[in-house]
């Protein structure tokens, strides 16, 4: 994985002076609150409900076990011994004092690690499949890539200060894990007729108050020229987006005003007076940076395990672990091993000090030292031998990380909710835990089969809720928390917004809304179709019809202290 060069450790050296005489100056008086708050917000701090939130970046989701072991750290030094994984592949702490907040800066930059522009008007985190690399459907290794747009994005004066932030996701394999058609820019690596590499460019995607998925605006773009091409993207956008109405700043609207044939034409115009300029990118910066990502060492091994193949057979916890979180891997004899976040009782997402250093643990023996983090808020070993899965198993189950639901029902993707968040207009653990609750049984996750629930505290959509098969909503209706349900929403491949099927519900009714939306699924399902296929084929008038059909029962929501 990259390592800071000179000049990475430069950088990184000189915001953390800033910001430590910054925080000095706030905590002595000299600045406001107003004046600070631009300043925290740029190094990753947020005020929330409680405490200071410090969101730390982590590079298109790769860590190393050292950079895990940090978080670790910092959980139980800075924080109440516990982390929080988000949609973006980072990583956020609840529970921080601001005049801390510049040590624990210069201990993430003791390896290699930043938490700048994870807030703010400006170019976030990029984002990339958690597979990549390694996946069996890879066309090509995005990682490369991903680096040199963070270096790129990374203090870009041009566009420190956009009208709104702005998010880029690149996806390598066939299949897309990244959610390109939801960000401001995606990018898929693709081949032409030719051979030759280059990107598929989708624009104008986005979740929030306006969920909109993105356009294609360019079919091929040369390897060499990504940089130059998205600095046009980004020019006319810093021109034309709207600055007037926080709410229509995002370069979804503008492309959705003037349409997306229009703001190609745009770009098109902008990009011949850069392309061939000083960004564009050489084979030799290409080289160097795809060297940090070498391959590594594998050995020659059998494509199938004796030992593996009968535990399989034999016990029917293994197998159903091996079935939900056991991902195909490009080398034989290796599988890449999803860690679950979402074990019954736990806010999904959440990993405590232990859970954290005993994954870097985990990688050290079993994976090349590397931890990948998902968008679905879940941990990934990338390279693990088939013959090592049994072992792997026994010891994460023991520590609460086994948990065989990846792609089911209590896989949900949450954002924090208002139980910390101050934008939130409900809180979304509770719920995600009650509904865990309500579908505790295995085998009926099982049986329900792939399906993605996804739940947001407001219209912020950092619970991707517009994209989940099932998306919860939580609104405010006259100072109370109230929950809006959507069906048939994807992300991936074929992606959709899902719709609205009625009015809300209180969260004591939500298991229940759940159930039944389930119990359709199942009554009408043919044969072994996905949930979003019988949505998609039904639409959403039967779900709603059984749904509003009778009173709903109400349950005790989970208390306030929800958090780890």
């Amino acid at each position: 994985m990259y390592r800071y060069d000179q000049h990475d450790h430069q950088i990184i050296k000189e915001r953390i002076a800033q910001y430590r005489d910054q925080v000095r100056r706030r905590l002595s008086g000299e600045l406001s609150e107003d004046e600070f708050r631009i300043l925290r917000l740029q190094n990753g701090l947020y005020m929330q409900r409680h405490a200071y939130m410090l969101r730390i970046a982590v590079p298109y989701g790769m860590l190393s076990s050292t950079q895990v072991r940090k978080f670790a750290h910092i959980a139980r030094k800075y924080d109440r011994g516990y982390g929080h994984f988000t949609t973006r592949q980072n990583i956020q702490f609840n529970w921080i004092n601001l005049e801390e907040t510049p040590d624990i800066l210069e201990e993430l930059a003791s390896v290699e690690m930043h938490a700048i522009q994870t807030s703010g008007n400006c170019m976030r985190n990029i984002t990339s499949d958690e597979f990549a690399g390694v996946a069996a459907d890879e066309v090509i290794d995005p990682r490369p890539y991903a680096e040199i747009l963070r270096q790129w994005t990374t203090f870009h004066p041009e566009f420190a200060y956009l009208p709104r932030k702005f998010k880029i996701a690149i996806n390598g394999s066939k299949e897309d894990r990244a959610a390109i058609a939801v960000h401001d820019i995606g990018l898929t690596v693709v081949h032409n007729e030719l051979g030759e590499v280059g990107f598929r460019v989708m624009v104008g995607g986005g979740m929030g108050r306006t969920p909109i998925l993105g356009s294609v605006i360019r079919e091929f773009l040369p390897w060499k020229d990504v940089m130059t091409y998205l600095e046009a993207i980004l020019r006319i956008y810093n021109q034309y987006g709207r600055r007037d109405n926080i709410y229509k700043a995002r370069i979804k609207i503008l492309v959705k005003a003037i349409g997306a044939e229009e703001f190609a034409r745009q770009v098109e115009e902008e990009w011949q007076d850069i392309k061939d300029g000083p960004a564009t990118l050489t084979q030799e910066e290409l080289k160097r940076v795809s060297s940090y990502f070498s391959t590594p060492a594998y050995e020659n091994l059998p494509a199938s395990d004796a030992g593996f193949e009968l535990h399989k057979t034999e016990n029917k916890a293994f197998s159903n672990w091996v079935k939900r979180n056991v991902k195909p891997h490009k080398v034989t004899g290796y599988s890449a091993v999803v860690l679950s976040l979402k074990k019954p009782g736990v806010p999904p997402g959440d990993a405590s000090a232990e859970q954290m250093d005993f994954i870097a643990d985990l990688a050290d023996r079993y994976s090349f030292g590397e931890v990948r983090v998902t968008h679905e808020q879940n941990l990934v070993l990338s390279d693990v031998k088939q013959s090592e899965l049994v072992t792997l198993w026994q010891e994460a189950k023991a520590h609460g990380l086994a948990t065989p639901n990846i792609g089911l029902l209590t896989d949900m993707i949450c954002c924090p909710g208002g139980d910390f968040c101050a934008l939130a207009n409900a809180k979304s653990i509770p719920i995600a835990l009650d509904i865990t609750d309500r579908f505790s049984s295995l085998d009926y996750l099982h049986d329900i089969g792939d399906i993605e629930l996804n739940m947001s505290g407001c219209i912020n959509a950092c619970g991707h809720h517009h994209v989940g098969n099932i998306g919860i909503l939580g609104v405010d209706k006259d100072g109370s928390e109230w929950y809006q349900v959507s069906i048939g929403g994807a992300q991936g491949n074929e992606s959709s917004i899902g719709k609205i099927i009625g009015p809300s519900f209180s969260a004591g009714q939500m298991p229940e809304v759940i159930d039944r939306i389930i119990q359709v699924y199942i009554r009408d399902r043919i044969e072994d179709e996905r949930f979003i296929d019988t949505a998609r084929r039904l639409g959403i008038v039967p779900f709603k019809e059984y749904v509003y059909a009778s009173p709903i029962k109400t349950t005790e929501p989970h208390g306030e202290d929800a958090c780890a």
